[in-house]
């Protein structure tokens, strides 16, 4: 950052050095030299500061339009006759909400499937419903079992005017626990028309030593009522539990099995929203992926139910206040950053109940929640060192982000493009490149592999116009791995960016999406969401183990560009296993490091052994939807499902499942093992 100072000395030394200097002065002359540093610092410092005061300007231009029409609003609103249209407003929405529907979906077909699946779903419900309690045999099995730690759970519920079957099925959820050794801490909040909550939990408390209860002095909010929980607590670990909702009998269990197999510290679960009162009656099932830090930024997917060791809190407080409304995602930011051990128990054991205001049944019936939820993210982030990024509300739900980071610097990347003939294919991907991307610092790497026509090399010819467009020739047999690696060799870029020739830019800051990201010192591989020329889904991530091979498969495959995807996965950005080299960026140190492309997958299945290896390495690969390109998939080389390529692809296929056998035992950390390997629209096993 370049001083006021620093910029008044550097214009008096101009003025001085400006008579002394003349076009015959030498380039290497000390006074010239002298005057271009000057020059660079006054530009510097002017581009910079211009900038701020433009964007002052423009803030405060902004800040009076609010104003103005927030009057004008507020003039409408107390108009007689829009008071009196309400009907037709409810009517106009409904049909709007309906057209949003079609549109999320990508089209009527989309919609049609969706309720298909609904139905299906539905079915399945009861599965994971009152079907999945265990029976008496296995009951009494959980109950007997005996660990080397049986830690007590301290289990935190704040009350406030919690009607009556609420409370009795919250209590009773807990008391139905094949796991026994709880302690249920009650504060309670309610106002005096509530009196028979306080009443019911006192006889309750009686009865049962491991419910304890308190009356609070007055309600202090979800916030302060927990925190009120949490100084009744005596357990090892805390658990999270809402007055309205219900734990599923073995969730406990589930838990301290976690905790004595894999050492956790933090415990998470799937979850269900139903309507109550019957938890078989489910609006949403989420089945979630295992810890994911990009993906509990953009959104608090972690949720219910949460326990943890005390011990991550390090006389810290639980709750903060001011994040009331997502003080459970402002917590779930703090506590995992200091845990060991992060466990997801794929079981669905919490179940949500969605009634009149809750926020399950509608955010809307506590608006604060958005800003609340953006202000812990925020906070968070600052946190880990982060400045200057942006966080907005994306279109699946107010409270799923898009995280803008700052991109420090102007580093050069390098796009690695190999390429045979398709003189129209590299035409088109090269142009979309320079006449949309808006990053400027760059150089493009044409790799030629035994092209054949005259035209591809006349157009070669008219690349070497370009200063940032190099071509060069690899000898031998097409080997896309071989070739990507020949042409990383000789980048000079700080990031490399494997791009397939038949690709073509959509989003112009393309670049600066994935460079967000791969900037960061903790991600290796980050790709882009692909499309087909009829604008469905080509590439949005890749899961190990899905498909027919039982290799590898992208999903959300083939859905419109529209769509959200599973629970508004297509809407954010999110850590994959894998991304598809047809796009994708990362450090040259990195991809150097952990030895570029596996040569031996010649044409298959290299990228995702790639990012394999960035894993192995410790590092986090990430897949954005807000850097967008088409992909003609398979127009330079045609498919791999006939004669000797069918028979390359099995073989690599093969070498790939025995590299990779624990990982593929394991199962994708991203792809919760409820859902079928054989679709990659995440429907479920059952």
């Amino acid at each position: 950052m370049i001083s006021h100072k620093q910029y008044e000395f550097a214009q008096a030394r101009i003025e001085k050095l400006l008579p002394l200097v003349d076009d015959n002065t030498p380039a290497n002359d000390r006074n010239a030299v002298e005057l271009m540093m000057m020059s660079d610092i006054v530009i510097a410092y002017e581009k910079e500061h211009y900038k701020a005061v433009y964007l002052a300007n423009r803030v405060a231009e902004l800040e009076d339009q609010v104003d103005d029409l927030q009057f004008k609003l507020n003039r409408i609103k107390n108009n007689p006759i829009w008071k009196a249209s309400g009907p037709a407003r409810k009517c106009m929405h409904f049909v709007i909400r309906q057209k949003d529907r079609l549109k999320n979906c990508g089209s009527l077909s989309g919609v049609i499937a969706k309720v298909r699946y609904k139905s299906w779903e539905k079915k399945a419900m009861t599965h994971y419903g009152t079907r999945s309690f265990p029976s008496a045999e296995e009951r009494q099995k959980q109950e007997a079992a005996v660990f080397e730690r049986m830690p007590k759970i301290s289990i935190l519920v704040p009350l406030w005017n919690t009607p009556e079957s609420f409370l009795t099925e919250m209590i009773g959820s807990v008391q139905w626990q094949t796991y026994k050794n709880w302690e249920l801490c009650l504060a309670d909040g309610s106002d005096d028309a509530h009196a028979y909550v306080g009443e019911y939990c006192k006889r309750l408390a009686a009865q049962d030593s491991r419910i304890v209860y308190q009356k609070l002095a007055k309600n202090e909010g979800i916030s302060g009522n927990t925190n009120e929980c949490y100084k009744l607590a005596s357990g090892e670990f805390i658990g999270l539990f809402d007055h309205d909702d219900i734990l599923h009998p073995c969730a406990l269990y589930e838990y301290v099995k976690a905790i004595n197999e894999k050492d956790a510290d933090f415990i998470y679960c799937d979850e269900a929203t139903f309507k109550s009162p019957d938890i078989n009656k489910m609006i949403t099932m989420h089945f979630k992926p295992d810890y994911a830090i990009d993906n509990l930024r953009a959104n608090n997917y972690i949720c219910h139910f949460s326990v943890f060791s005390r011990e991550l809190l390090d006389g810290t407080e639980l709750f903060r206040t001011k994040f009331d409304g997502s003080q459970d995602h402002d917590m779930i930011l703090r506590l995992t950053d200091n845990a060991k051990h992060i466990v997801h128990v794929p079981k669905l054991l919490y179940y949500w109940r969605s009634h009149a205001g809750s926020v399950a049944g509608n955010i809307e019936a506590k608006p604060y929640v958005v800003e609340a939820a953006r202000g812990a993210v925020a906070d968070h982030l600052r946190r880990h060192g982060f400045k200057n990024f942006t966080i907005t509300s994306t279109r699946a739900f107010e409270t799923i982000f898009k995280i803008s980071y700052e991109i420090i610097g102007e580093p050069k990347i390098s796009i690695i493009i190999p390429n045979k003939d398709h003189v129209e294919d590299l035409r088109r991907c090269i142009s979309s490149i320079v006449e949309k991307s808006t990053w400027e610092n760059y150089e493009i790497i044409v790799v030629e592999n035994n092209s054949e026509t005259k035209e591809i090399f006349s157009y070669y010819d008219e690349l070497q116009n370009n200063p940032q467009i190099r071509v060069v020739t690899y000898e031998g047999k097409f080997n896309y791995s071989k070739i990507n690696n020949f042409g990383v060799s000789l980048a000079t870029g700080d990031y490399v960016l494997l791009l397939n020739n038949d690709t073509q830019v959509i989003t112009i800051n393309w670049m600066e999406e994935l460079l967000m990201y791969a900037q960061r010192p903790d991600v290796g591989a980050v790709g882009g969401k692909l499309y087909y020329g009829d604008k469905t889904i080509q590439h949005a991530g890749v899961v190990i183990g899905l498909g027919a091979p039982r290799t590898a498969g992208h999903v959300h495959y083939r859905q419109k560009r529209e769509n959200l995807g599973y629970m508004g996965r297509l809407c954010y950005a999110q850590d994959m296993t894998a991304v598809t080299g047809a796009c994708l960026l990362v450090k040259k140190s990195l991809y150097e490091q952990v030895g570029g492309l596996d040569e031996s997958f010649e044409i298959s299945l290299n990228d995702v052994d790639f990012c394999l290896k960035l894993r192995k390495a410790g590092y986090l690969n990430v897949f954005t939807p807000f850097a967008e390109l088409y992909h003609f998939e398979s127009i330079s080389r045609g498919l791999d499902d006939q004669g000797e390529k069918a028979k390359r692809y099995n073989e690599e296929s093969e070498r790939f499942r025995n590299k990779w056998k624990a990982e593929l035992e394991a199962g994708d950390p991203y792809f919760n093992p409820n859902f079928s390997l054989d679709k990659s629209d995440f429907s479920l096993r059952v």
